[in-house]
């Protein structure tokens, strides 16, 4: 009996630090430093929430940027974050790939070998929120034609909206497409 009641004083004494006092204090000291991502990088217009810059949208229309494909569930689902699983040899995935690279060429107006690697596949989670500053650049021909703009002024909105390599090392230059969507709709156009 004596070793079940020092048992017992065991597990609720981690239960204490471990359940509740560990994960509080995390919580705390990411909220202190990090504030902004630990509350997921929500970004609101007019008190509304409108999505968050780490996770990817769909825009459709001509006069918004379009993101790169999603493989999580039916397009950036959250609860279904997940590569495609389709190796380099699988047909669905030649055939997917070959068929968004006729459409984005199509849509954009370019040969179709011009067309960037990320209009083409989905990134590993399938929630990935930017694109290539490449594949941004042959959008902008579009969206400036169908919002009325000149292309100078919604080429300046890439280029000001273009992140560079994490830690000036990792990774490649990045534009984020919620982002520049928003000071897309901010800029106006028809």
């Amino acid at each position: 009996m004596r070793q079940s009641w020092a048992g017992l004083r065991v597990l609720l004494l981690f239960t204490v630090i471990l359940g509740i006092a560990y994960p509080l204090a995390v919580t705390g000291v990411s909220q202190l430093a990090f504030g902004d991502q630990a509350d997921g990088s929500v970004i609101e217009r007019d008190g509304e929430t409108v999505g968050s810059s780490l996770i990817g949208q769909t825009f459709d229309g001509e006069e918004w940027f379009h993101s790169r494909p999603s493989a999580a569930g039916d397009g950036y689902d959250t609860l279904s974050s997940s590569g495609s699983n389709l190796g380099p040899e699988s047909a669905d995935l030649l055939a997917a790939v070959e068929e968004r690279r006729a459409a984005v060429a199509e849509e954009e107006g370019i040969d179709p070998a011009d067309v960037p690697a990320d209009a083409l596949t989905a990134s590993g989670s399938g929630l990935d929120p930017h694109i290539s500053p490449e594949y941004a650049d042959i959008q902008v021909d579009r969206v400036a034609d169908a919002r009325g703009l000149d292309v100078d002024t919604v080429a300046g909105l890439v280029d000001d909206h273009t992140q560079g390599r994490t830690l000036g090392f990792l990774g490649g230059e990045r534009v984020n497409v919620l982002e520049l969507n928003l000071a897309l709709e901010d800029l106006g156009g028809s």
